[in-house]
This record gives structure tokens, C-alpha cells and sequence, in this order.
């Protein structure tokens, strides 16, 4: 449970403490994580050391190859009728060494969950038990003396019969395969804050005491690796029976709502991309109206990963609720509660500048325009310039494909290999090129313009070099100017061989 102080509006459960006369809200927001105070020994140290070996998929995967292994030894074992001395002795032998494995395996997997946590799961116990039989069992067959057979002709044919016994070792797959799931979906969420207690393992974080951020609740083959529903649904009847509502954003996937009781809303969000400013306002209105209705009710956002659209719509309910009072605090605030940092240091935040973007467009709709849409303005797009475009493809430009896209129909399009639609005019002392749009369209509202090209130059989200949204009520004076920074995949770092320091777009239009 770890305390955080920001303004929580009227959408957080707070106690207020007074620190030199001036009251701060202190809400408590429950990490997922079971309270431990693990002294400083060398113990625990080792204990925390090891703990993400024995965990790992490579582990697990490797104790699952070594049970099919074992259960073919002994199948081979039973077929042979007759067998050398030294057949049989490496047969025993690497059946041994694999019992001894499992054996420490699960030693390994009680030092570092802890004997309580371990032997809380029945698949646990069934799982060391069978590992102590089947060692015991090849042990006798393994250590037993066998040239006196003759002497007692039923010892061979006991042993034997007793070796048969290790096939329930195939029993074992059972609590490997939901291992396996686990560390699957652990490594597939990165970094992300996961809740880890009261027997749940779930991509899901209490964004505050009132909003939840997760992974898309999955079903099929998808579950081994995302939040499977089930588990999603068992833990939001478990933690807020009657009292949630899921939002789902994803546009390219649902569920059957019956789970979750019918309580869910969707968002038509894509990929890596925004929602319409439309959306965020009806989607507010939503939620506003479900937080008032109870002062227990919480909401559960997701999209696929729980981050980018996830985020993008956590962060606007944080403005809209006066938790925030600018799009870029509340940014900062959903990136350091979903981003596990005892893990890694990779940022789990809202990534996209589209994303950011357009919370930053809901600030100012809530605070300039009283929640309402902005004036609408329809503008005639005349020029792209694009700065630092050495290095860039063919680095003049030629190579480019424009395409603009107003409610997801493509408006217009130039190809500028060929000058269609359009005019290159390059601007070399100044390592920039101008693509003038002949007859440019017409754009109100949210527009998408993308980049494609025809010189070999890395794609990222959306299948193309680089893209970006903007809405045209909030361009001013008729130009937008967007950096390195601003511009969808040229935005991340990996990319910086190609998109220098000063790369950017300017966007010129006029007035219809």
C-alpha cells in the first residue's frame, strides 16, 4: 500500500493531514503487492537475487522439456526386453539427474515464494509430492543391485513394474503449464505494475483508489499470456462487487459483457492512435455520471497492453475529475503508478505524442470551453515542410508518400517520386524540403496525416516511417509545427540515427 499526494478531487475515498497548517489529501492506493518487511540478511538478499531466475520462462521451459525427457527414459526403459549393462546404467543415470533437478526445482520455488505461499496451492503440494515418489522410486531402481536377479527372479520384474510409477511424473505438466502461463504473462506485461496478492497475478494497477488500468481480459489462446477474463472478473467481484464499470477502448476486439455483468462501455480507439475529441467528452460525461452515483464505484480501463489508449483516457478523467490541473502532470502521474521500477526503469507511460497530444487538447476543452467542443474550423491544407530531412530516405523528400485521413477516409494522397497532387521545392541551405499540396484538402476536426516511403526507411506503429494527429480547432495562425518529439515514431530514441535533434514538420494551411 503505498500513500500518494496530489489533489484527488472529488474521485478519491482520502484522509486529509494537516502538515504546517495547510491540509494535503494522503490517498492510500493499494500496489498489489503483499507487505513484506524483509530484514537486510544475506538470506533475503539471495533469496531476491535468485528469485527472477528461478521464475523465468527459460526455466520453466526447460523443467517442461526435462519431464518429457524423463517419461521417454522410461517408456524406452519398460520396451527394452534386453539391454547392456552400460544402457542401462546411463538410462538410470539421467533419470537420477533429472529427479535431482526437479527436486532442487522445487526447493528453489519454496526459498523464494516462501513456504506458506508455496504449499497455499493444491497443484503445489500434488506437484512436490510427486516429485519426492518419483525420486524415491528411481533411486531403488537406480541403487538396487540386479546381477543377483537369478537368484530372486521376481526382483527384476517388482522393479521394473515399480519404475512405472515415475510416469506420473506427466501429472507434473499440470503445474508447469500454469507456471508456465504466469511467467508468460509476467514477461509479455514487462515492467508493468501487476497485482500480485490474495491469490490473483494479474496486468491490472489501481491507477488511484478509483481507477484501474489493465491488459485486455482474454479468453483462448490469448490468456497464456494476457489477463485471462475469468481471473479479471473474479477479482473485480472480489475487490468491488456491484460497484465497477470496464471500459474497453479496444477497437479491434471485445468480449462477451456478461462477464463483467453487462457493466461495460467501448471506445472505438485503434492501435497507437487517439480518440476522437467527441469520444473523450461522452466518455467523461460516463464516467462522471457513474463515480457520482456511488462513493464506492471504480472503473476498470483497458485496452490491449493497458498503456497508450489506457492511459490517454485514465489521464483525461484525472483533468476532468480536478485531480490534475495540466495534461502533461497527470501524463507524468499514470507513468509512474503503471511502471514497476523494482523491475526495470522502462517507462510504462502514455509513449504516443498523438496520445499525449489530445490530453492535453481535453485540458484545455475542459478548462477554456467548459467541457464543450471547441469552435469548429475548417482549413484548407497548403504546404508540408519537413525539417532536417538529410539522412532521412533519400534525404530530399522524393521518396515520400503523403496521405491525409479525416474519419478514417483517406482525403487526399501525393506521391512525390512523381509529383502527383503535389510540388517539391527543396530548400538545401536550410536541409528541408517543401511538399506544396496541389489542390490540398479541406480538414476539420481530428486529421491524420502519414508518411509512407519508398527508400527502405524502418516502420514502426501503423506500418509507416512516421504519422501524426492534430485537431484543427487548436491551430493557431494557421501553422502547426510539430519536433522530433511531437511526431509519432520518430519520437523514440531507437530511431534517432535517422530523425536527427532538429527534425520536425510544419504544417501551413489557410482559411476557407
Amino acid at each position: 500500500m503505498s500513500s500518494v499526494l496530489f489533489n484527488p478531487g472529488s474521485d478519491s475515498k482520502i484522509s486529509d493531514v494537516s502538515t504546517n497548517g495547510k491540509e494535503e489529501a494522503s490517498v492510500h492506493i493499494d500496489d498489489g503487492k503483499e507487505e513484506t518487511s524483509d530484514p537486510d540478511t544475506m538470506y533475503h538478499r539471495f533469496r531476491k537475487m535468485i528469485a527472477p531466475f528461478v521464475m523465468s520462462f527459460g526455466f520453466r521451459v526447460f523443467g517442461v522439456v526435462l519431464i518429457l525427457v524423463d517419461i521417454s527414459l522410461v517408456i524406452t526403459d519398460l520396451a527394452l526386453t534386453q539391454r547392456s549393462h552400460l544402457v542401462g546404467e546411463a538410462l538410470e543415470a539421467t533419470s537420477l539427474a533429472i529427479s535431482l533437478f526437479f527436486l532442487v526445482d522445487v526447493l528453489l520455488r519454496v526459498y523464494v515464494e516462501g513456504f506458506k505461499v508455496y504449499f497455499s496451492s493444491k497443484l503445489n503440494i500434488c506437484d512436490a509430492c510427486i516429485v519426492v515418489l518419483t525420486l524415491i522410486v528411481t533411486m531403488i531402481y537406480a541403487f538396487s543391485d540386479l546381477s543377483g536377479a537369478h537368484l530372486i527372479p521376481r526382483v527384476v520384474s517388482f522393479l521394473r513394474a515399480l519404475r512405472i510409477i515415475i510416469l506420473v511424473r506427466i501429472f507434473r505438466l499440470a503445474s508447469q503449464k500454469k507456471e508456465l502461463e504466469k511467467v508468460t504473462r509476467r514477461m509479455v506485461s514487462e515492467n508493468k505494475r501487476r497485482y500480485q496478492k490474495d491469490g490473483f497475478d494479474l496486468d491490472l494497477t489501481y491507477v488511484t483508489d478509483r481507477i484501474i488500468a489493465m491488459s485486455f481480459p482474454s479468453s483462448g489462446k490469448q490468456s497464456l499470456y494476457r489477463n485471462p477474463i475469468k481471473e479479471v472478473a473474479r477479482f473485480l467481484d472480489t475487490k468491488h462487487k456491484d460497484h465497477y464499470k470496464v471500459y474497453n477502448l479496444c477497437s479491434e476486439k471485445s468480449y462477451d459483457p456478461q462477464f463483467f455483468h453487462y457493466r461495460v462501455e467501448r471506445i472505438f480507439i485503434d492501435d497507437h492512435n487517439v480518440p476522437s475529441l467527441e469520444d473523450m467528452l461522452m466518455y467523461t460525461a460516463s464516467v462522471r455520471e457513474w463515480m457520482s452515483a456511488d462513493p464506492s464505484n471504480i472503473i476498470a480501463i483497458h485496452c490491449k497492453g493497458g498503456k497508450g489508449r489506457t492511459g490517454t483516457m485514465v489521464c483525461t478523467w484525472l483533468i476532468d475529475s480536478d485531480q490534475f490541473e495540466s495534461a502533461q502532470d497527470s501524463l507524468d502521474y499514470f507513468g509512474e503508478r503503471r511502471t514497476d521500477k523494482s523491475k526495470s526503469c522502462k517507462f510504462q507511460g502514455v509513449e504516443t505524442p498523438s496520445q499525449s497530444r489530445y490530453v492535453g487538447y481535453y485540458e484545455i476543452m475542459k478548462n477554456k470551453y467548459n467541457r464543450q467542443l471547441p469552435p469548429e474550423k475548417c482549413l484548407k491544407m497548403r504546404s508540408i515542410r519537413i525539417h532536417s530531412i538529410a539522412g532521412v530516405g533519400r534525404g530530399n523528400g522524393s521518396d515520400l508518400t503523403v496521405k491525409i485521413i479525416v474519419r478514417k477516409k483517406t482525403v487526399f494522397q501525393c506521391v512525390c517520386d512523381k509529383q502527383e497532387n503535389c510540388v517539391l521545392f527543396p530548400d538545401t541551405g536550410n536541409n528541408a524540403v517543401v511538399i506544396s499540396l496541389q489542390e490540398g484538402p479541406t480538414v476539420s476536426g481530428d486529421v491524420k496525416v502519414m508518411f509512407e516511403s519508398s527508400a527502405g526507411i524502418p516502420k514502426g506503429y501503423e506500418d509507416c516511417p512516421f504519422y501524426f494527429w492534430f485537431n484543427t480547432s487548436f491551430v493557431e495562425n494557421n501553422r502547426l509545427f510539430l519536433s522530433r518529439e511531437e511526431l509519432d515514431n520518430p519520437h523514440k530514441p531507437k530511431t534517432w540515427d535517422i530523425y536527427k535533434e532538429d527534425f520536425g514538420i510544419t504544417l501551413s494551411f489557410s482559411d476557407v
